[in-house]
């Protein structure tokens, strides 16, 4: 597994989504047109309204379809939630096209142990 927070990181995609959630990246959101929409509200972001403040990916042991990443983003206004996706294969083409559009800005990155 892969982080960004400066952590020892998280074990599994829940864990992490538990952990995200407690540290104020409540909102979910979800791709749409182009850009995220955060479900609670029903806000939707540009990728230019967005920013990557970390990411946890998981590698599946002996699965390849337990291959995730989850990002803790942050949107204008303040607004800060989770996107998960598959990555490899797996991947959704929507995701990847709007995210590669979101800066990453991240204070520290620290391999997991």
């Amino acid at each position: 597994m892969e982080t960004t927070d400066g952590s020892a990181g998280y074990a599994t995609l829940a864990e992490a989504l538990d952990g995200l959630t407690r540290r104020g990246f409540s909102e979910q959101f979800r791709v749409v047109d182009g850009g995220l929409q955060a479900l609670g509200t029903g806000k939707r972001f540009r990728p230019d309204d967005l920013v990557i403040r970390e990411f946890h990916r998981f590698e599946g042991m002996s699965d390849p379809d337990d291959m995730a990443i989850v990002y803790a983003i942050e949107g204008k206004g303040g607004i800060r939630g989770t996107l998960a996706d598959a990555f490899g294969v797996y991947s959704d083409p929507a995701t990847g096209a709007v995210l590669k559009n979101v800066p990453i800005r991240i204070a520290t990155t620290t391999p997991c142990r």
